[in-house]
């Protein structure tokens, strides 16, 4: 029952974002939706192709999770109905952002922010040991899921802000910008810290060299997004030399 659910939840949820990507839901693509809210946190175009990657590492678990040989592995009690319902906020998501319901939006990407949470504390990825194909088609998928809404939600707030004309909360579209991405940087290297998930990370640094081109224009928002990817690297490098010293050790 629940690899089925997870099969046709993510489906549908593909299907929803073709039809929100190609303009035929609400008139407009969701690329476009953007367009008319942009903030000084919003990465440039291309970076919004990871969405690509995020389905293919999806499709990658949806079809690892049904095969036979996986039907009494501990991720799908762990995982259980979480991924079904993060399917559900996402294409309720689509539809708000669609007809530019930007207020709103918010509390659905929170949900789905929250379910993927879940998801990856029940997995406990970064800390649980399991095989070497479950943790590239049950962990990375979420890993790199969780690290590209974390950057989604707070795009989408920034997002709203603006459609609110209250863009910085009474301390300025820069500084909001700068507090944001700095908060951004906060959570990476907790989770680096933490679990050593290096897919979380690259996440961010993608979406935050996509700022920095994408935010040229203002010379400290480029900077603080320069200077945090930089920041996120090295940490990453720390953490991996870090990782195979203690394994030299052992």
């Amino acid at each position: 029952m629940l690899k089925a659910a997870n099969i046709v939840a993510f489906a549908v949820t593909l299907i929803v974002n073709v039809m929100a990507t190609t303009a035929l839901i609400g008139g407009i693509s969701t690329a476009q939706v953007s367009d008319n809210y942009l903030t000084l946190v919003t990465p440039a175009g291309y970076v919004f192709s990871i969405w690509s990657v995020i389905y293919i590492l999806l499709l990658i678990f949806v079809i690892y999770q049904a095969m036979p040989k996986q039907k009494d592995r501990p991720f799908h009690r762990e995982i259980s109905y979480f991924f079904v319902l993060s399917c559900i906020l996402n294409i309720i998501w689509l539809f708000l952002w669609q007809y530019q319901q930007l207020v709103v939006s918010i509390f659905l990407m929170l949900g789905l922010l929250g379910s993927l949470i879940a998801i990856y504390l029940r997995l406990n990825i970064g800390k649980s040991k399991v095989p070497l194909k479950e943790r590239i088609a049950v962990h990375l998928p979420f890993s790199v899921y969780l690290g590209w809404i974390t950057v989604a939600t707070i795009a989408n707030i920034s997002a709203a802000l603006v459609s609110l004309n209250v863009g910085g909360l009474g301390i300025g579209a820069t500084n909001w910008a700068v507090l944001v991405i700095v908060v951004a940087v906060l959570i990476t290297l907790i989770v680096l810290a933490t679990r050593k998930d290096i897919a979380y990370s690259l996440v961010l640094i993608w979406a935050l060299a996509g700022i920095m081109v994408k935010q040229a224009a203002s010379q400290t928002v480029a900077m603080a997004a320069e200077i945090s990817a930089i920041v996120i690297a090295i940490g990453l490098v720390a953490t991996i030399l870090l990782t195979k010293l203690k394994k030299m050790r052992l």
